[in-house]
């Protein structure tokens, strides 16, 4: 028998001590935190087998408070590529088991390069965050690192699907590079996020705050935004990745993937026909039509915890992945704003930087009035929607279930900001604002001159109602195309998707605009 070539069993060993990443003992630590280690993890994400590892023997080269004596392969981050359902993806898992997963200037370098190389070739790019921030003994070479990260999540923006998942800590400067991806998901009870902990706080402020209070996954689920899904463990928060995907292309030069349909596209549902109240007040769950409408009644929903009153996520007609942006009269009776109109208009930015068309349900009563909303910027915010809505230039199709009031009405994709096609039911109310608050205004003097005011306003709300809350005065100017059955509402949006395949649309040249940020 031959025997063993050194030089080759220098290399697997090698191999075997950089895929341990910090010892025995830390890895048993990270078990009993809860969490996986760097390497369990990419082997639940991507398909058995895929995954190729590139700088594996990277090492700092870092001196100075002792940091040059210890220096393990791979310097706290597994980087490579592999597959998802077959389509390549680059990843970069941080190792928490090596200098707490800590950024320095090697471990910086790792991840550019494959953010480098899934520019290059059009594919997605996975973060796994776990990570104690800047390794402070390298000083400005680990900050220096982290803004060649955020420029590359700039440049790669709208160009290539940033997907990041927060499973650990990501504190500090870390956070920067997550919220300049397309999603972000946590895990309950393991993972956190803030630019600065309980400790600095309380010195700073006084305020006494625990850890998943201040940052954990439904706080930033719920509170901030700053997450779009909230997962149960980490196996979890990996499916979702990958679920994710199904629904996004490759990149912005590819449509999103196609699946074989199994639900007939002809398919009608009777029940849509009794779903929207006969009370113009009473709530309904949006999302109860959606499921209906939409293949297999699968609607894949993003951000499902913040700004209720809107609802967005993911689905298929036909086989064909779609965007959905819709009011939610279950909550807040449906109305806009602030947050609402922050998470639609970055929704529908990325589904028109990723080609996957929008279909949009309205039953928006308007902005919601207050003090708090106009100091807080309702005027700014809901621009951002109305921004977006206006510079998209893939398929878009409305339906208006219920209430179209106001500028909200305008906002929603209407007719007037390059809808493609615009349905409306026959429950659709189109008006400057509801029966009531108009009668309020336009009949104040006769209502208060009347015998019997009150009786004199409902009549006058009745007539008004009957007169324009209707979508026929809309129709007749051609601003809805069609006024539709409920139940043929699934295959009338996939024929307008099939006649809408090849449409073209463009925006003036410029270097970009200037979104009211």
């Amino acid at each position: 028998m031959k025997p063993e070539d050194p030089k080759i069993a220098q290399l697997r060993r090698a191999r075997e001590e950089a895929k341990l990443g910090g010892g025995e003992e830390r890895i048993a630590k990270q078990h009993a935190a809860g969490k996986l280690t760097a390497r369990e993890r990419l082997d639940l994400l991507l398909d058995r087998g895929s995954f190729r590892e590139l700088d594996m023997f990277v090492r700092h080269r870092a001196v100075g408070f002792g940091v040059e004596q210890t220096r393990p392969y791979g310097d706290g981050v597994v980087t490579g590529y592999g597959t998802i359902s077959g389509r390549l993806v680059f990843v970069f898992a941080q190792d928490f088991t090596v200098f707490g997963g800590s950024l320095g200037e090697a471990h910086a370098e790792k991840i550019c390069k494959v953010m480098d190389l899934a520019m290059k070739v059009g594919a997605p790019v996975i973060g796994l965050n776990d990570s104690g921030g800047a390794r402070i003994q390298e000083g400005v070479a680990a900050l220096g690192g982290y803004a060649e990260i955020f420029l590359r999540n700039v440049l790669a923006s709208g160009v290539i699907p940033q997907i990041s998942a927060i499973m650990g800590t990501c504190a500090g400067g870390a956070v920067y590079s997550p919220a300049l991806t397309d999603f972000i998901l946590m895990v309950k009870g393991t993972s956190h996020m803030f630019i600065t902990g309980p400790g600095v706080i309380k010195a700073v402020t006084h305020e006494e705050v625990p850890f998943e209070e201040l940052g954990g996954a439904m706080t930033h689920s719920t509170k901030s935004g700053v997450a779009h899904f909230a997962a149960e463990n980490e196996e979890h928060c990996l499916q979702l990745v990958k679920r994710l995907l199904s629904f996004i292309p490759q990149n912005n030069m590819e449509d999103p993937p196609v699946v074989p349909p199994t639900d007939d596209p002809q398919r009608m549902d009777a029940e849509l026909d009794s779903l929207v109240p006969d009370n113009p007040n009473k709530p309904y769950d949006m999302r109860d039509i959606i499921r209906r409408v939409v293949d297999n009644g699968d609607y894949f929903e993003v951000q499902e915890h913040w700004a209720r009153n809107i609802t967005i996520g993911f689905a298929r007609l036909d086989g064909h992945s779609v965007g959905i942006v819709a009011q939610n009269p279950a909550f807040l009776a449906g109305v806009l704003d602030i947050d609402s109109s922050v998470k639609a208009g970055r929704f529908v930015r990325f589904c028109d930087c990723f080609n996957i068309p929008i279909i949009t349900f309205v039953d928006v009563p308007g902005f919601l009035p207050g003090v708090a909303q106009e100091h807080g910027g309702i005027i700014r915010h809901g621009a951002k929607l109305l921004y977006a809505y206006c510079e998209a230039t893939v398929p878009k199709i409305t339906l208006i279930t219920r209430k179209g009031y106001g500028g909200a009405y305008d906002v929603m994709s209407s007719k007037h900001i390059r809808g493609d096609i615009n349905y409306a039911w026959p429950s659709a109310e189109i008006a400057v604002m509801g029966p009531d608050g108009a009668v309020n205004i336009i009949f104040r003097k006769e209502i208060a001159g009347a015998e019997d005011p009150e009786a004199k306003r409902e009549a006058l709300i009745r007539d008004y109602r009957d007169r324009f809350a209707n979508p026929y005065i809309a129709a007749a100017r051609g601003y809805i195309d069609d006024i539709i059955e409920p139940h043929e509402t699934r295959p009338r949006l996939i024929e307008a998707l099939r006649m809408l395949q090849n449409k073209r649309d463009s925006n003036p040249p410029k270097k970009h605009g200037n979104i009211p940020l």
